[in-house]
């Protein structure tokens, strides 16, 4: 009973459309689906700054699809370049 590994968890990338209270966040996944997000532990310890607009990868459970962890914040030049 080790910790769960890396490959069991799905990730995708997405752009955060509400910012909710206790760090949770409404993300719009690429694909269309919305999931109600939490901010990784790493992220939190680091005081890194999640925003309306800001494009995030997401780490998503293969049991639960409407819920995930923000793990990864792209920096604000590769976001405008994504968009153009």
């Amino acid at each position: 009973m080790g910790k769960k590994k890396k490959e069991d968890k799905i990730v995708m990338e997405g752009t955060v459309v509400e910012a909710l209270p206790a760090t949770q966040f409404r993300v719009r996944l690429d694909n269309g689906h919305e999931v109600l997000a939490y901010l990784s532990g790493k992220m939190r310890k680091y005081y890194i700054r999640i925003l309306l607009g800001d494009r995030v990868r997401v780490e998503l459970s293969p049991y639960d699809l409407t819920r995930g962890r923000i793990v990864y914040r792209y920096k604000r030049s590769v976001q405008s370049e994504a968009e153009e």
